[in-house]
């Protein structure tokens, strides 16, 4: 991003992205708690306005993606579903967080917010030559939130962490675990804030409430 400080910490319309990603996951009637995984070195949280809000819980995130999930996994007690969503996703729609929950009625497994591929894909090579095209049919993007029972999810990362196995999102250890997670299509416009470009187009979605 450029920046000096983590992405989740930029501003966007006079507050940070994080910001916008938690308050507009509390705002939606079925969300009750939020856990946070932070770096041990993260010196910007507590200077946040939610930061000692009753509804938000931190704990000290991991070197990847799976062990600040596991972290979060282990503080929680007494519920059966969990969602995982990016801190830089701030443009989450109601609606599709509202399909997403409902998968908990009829899949054991769980489900992911994603969005059809829409472009031309082209496989590459290690230089950037074009190999082949590939067939989109059935090719999907993979966002968050994602949405699966908290003993399965756990005992999937706890398991393919020990065996070394890569991980890219939940998703993916569910997969390795045999598990059968269903796709549930949402909007385009929940983006991840990854390049500087995409501040311009999220503070889009949020002023024009084009995505919530």
């Amino acid at each position: 991003m450029q920046a000096d400080r983590p992405k989740q910490y930029l501003t966007i319309a006079g507050k940070t992205i994080l910001e916008h990603t938690l308050n507009n996951l509390y705002a939606h009637p079925q969300i009750k708690k939020i856990i946070v995984a932070l770096s041990s070195e993260d010196e910007y949280f507590s200077q946040l306005p939610l930061a000692n809000q009753p509804w938000v819980k931190r704990v000290h995130g991991g070197s990847e993606r799976a062990d600040s999930v596991l972290a979060g996994l282990d503080s929680i007690q007494d519920e059966d579903w969990v969602l995982v969503h990016d801190a830089a996703r701030p443009c989450l729609a109601h609606d599709d967080l509202s399909k997403l929950l409902a998968i908990a009625t009829h899949s054991p497994h769980g489900a992911i917010l994603a969005c059809r591929a829409r472009d031309t894909m082209k496989r590459g090579s290690s230089s950037q030559a074009i190999l082949h095209t590939e067939c989109r049919d059935n090719l999907w993007h993979a966002l968050t939130p994602q949405f699966f029972p908290l003993k399965l999810l756990r005992s999937a990362l706890t398991s393919a962490l020990k065996q070394k196995v890569q991980i890219t999102d939940e998703a993916s250890a569910i997969e390795w675990a045999q598990g059968k997670v269903h796709l549930v299509e949402g909007r385009s416009s929940n983006i991840k804030v990854t390049q500087p470009e995409d501040l311009q187009l999220a503070e889009f979605y949020l002023q024009h409430k084009v995505a919530l």
